[in-house]
């Protein structure tokens, strides 16, 4: 099964490497440039796991977060903050509102890659 991920993030550079990284790691990708658009992408078609910056244009990360984890159709979506926020009270706010890894830029490619793979493996009861 290959599992999708939406990596909703403004910096270009960054959007390059994620989509690059996610794709070597088997992950089919699609990309939202502001937090409006990544609602529209999780609308058309939901992702396993959403790559989502705090700081974006028209809808912060946070607001997409709460959206996504308020939404009981998407409930089972993961949240990857991925942010240069590195203060405990946003990780803190992110966490409370649901997101399931919170990771500060810079960041390690291949602790990303793991955690990401971790949270889409289905739990072994």
């Amino acid at each position: 099964m290959t599992y999708s991920v939406l990596v909703a993030e403004d910096e270009p550079n960054i959007v390059l490497s994620l989509q690059f990284l996610m794709k070597q790691a088997g992950f089919s990708v699609r990309v939202a440039e502001d937090g409006d658009r990544a609602i529209r992408e999780i609308e058309q078609q939901l992702p396993d796991a959403v790559l989502l910056d705090i700081m974006l244009p028209k809808r912060d990360g946070f607001s997409v977060c709460e959206a996504i984890k308020g939404n009981p159709a998407w409930s089972s979506i993961k949240v990857i903050i991925l942010t240069a926020k590195s203060r405990e009270i946003d990780k803190q706010r992110a966490l409370g509102l649901g997101a399931d890894a919170y990771i500060t830029k810079p960041f390690s490619t291949r602790d990303l890659v793991a955690r990401v793979s971790e949270l889409l493996q289905p739990n072994e009861q």
